[in-house]
C-alpha cells in the first residue's frame, strides 16, 4: 500500500498536519472536508493519525488505572509504557510518511486503523 504522490498535493498539508498535536489534527480535519484539499493522500493519513491518538488515550487510561493494583499492577504499567514508546515510534514513522508524500501503514497496528476507521474519507 506504498504509493508516493507529487509534491504538489492538496492532501499532503492535510496529512502532515493530522500528526502535528491535537490542534494540527482539527485544522486537518477542517481542510480535508474542503473539496479542494480532499485526497486519499490525506484521509489515509487522517486514519492513520487518528488511530494513534486513540491508542495513546486508552493506554494511559489503562496506566492510570493499573497504578493502583501493587506489583501485578506495576508489572503491567511496565509494559503499557512500552507499548506507548512504541506508538510514539509509529507517530514518527507516519509523521515520515506524509512528509514523503507515501501511503505506508504503520506496522503492527495500521491496518487495524484503515479498516477501523474505514468511514473516515
Amino acid at each position: 500500500m506504498s504509493n508516493q504522490t507529487t509534491n504538489n498535493d492538496p492532501g499532503r498539508i492535510v496529512a502532515i498536519l493530522s500528526y502535528i498535536t491535537l490542534l494540527g489534527l482539527i485544522i486537518a480535519f477542517i481542510l480535508h472536508g474542503d473539496e479542494k484539499n480532499k485526497s486519499q493522500l490525506g484521509a489515509f493519513h487522517l486514519r492513520q493519525a487518528v488511530g494513534i491518538y486513540i491508542s495513546f488515550v486508552a493506554l494511559g487510561i489503562a496506566q492510570v488505572l493499573f497504578v493502583f493494583i501493587p506489583i501485578l499492577g506495576w508489572m503491567i504499567n511496565i509494559a503499557i509504557t512500552i507499548a506507548i514508546v512504541g506508538l510514539f515510534v509509529f507517530w514518527i514513522l507516519g509523521l515520515v510518511t506524509a512528509i514523503n508524500g507515501e501511503k505506508k501503514v504503520v506496522p503492527i497496528v495500521g491496518k487495524y486503523y484503515q479498516e477501523l476507521l474505514k468511514g473516515l474519507q
